[in-house]
């Protein structure tokens, strides 16, 4: 993991601020969403894009019933049905 020497409080709402540099770095702006996860003792937090529940795909994708499916795995399920 790289160390970049930043250290923030977070404040009495737990909320903390995520430096331009690093927005600019990741390329995250104003209303982004970010998905959190734990790994053991640390917390992580990545920029969010949707993808495909049953490939993960980023590409093609059509929300059916609050679920994301790309159009691969649409034509796959059609050809199984």
């Amino acid at each position: 993991m790289k160390q970049t020497g930043i250290v923030r409080k977070v404040d009495e709402l737990g909320r903390i601020v995520l430096p331009i540099e690093l927005r600019r770095t990741l390329d995250i702006a104003v209303r982004d969403e970010l998905e959190i996860y734990l790994d053991d003792d640390k917390v992580v937090m990545r920029k969010y894009e949707p993808s495909c529940v049953f490939c993960s795909s980023t590409r093609n994708l059509v929300e059916y019933r609050g679920k994301n499916v790309c159009g691969e795995c649409i034509r796959i399920m059609k050809t199984e049905i």
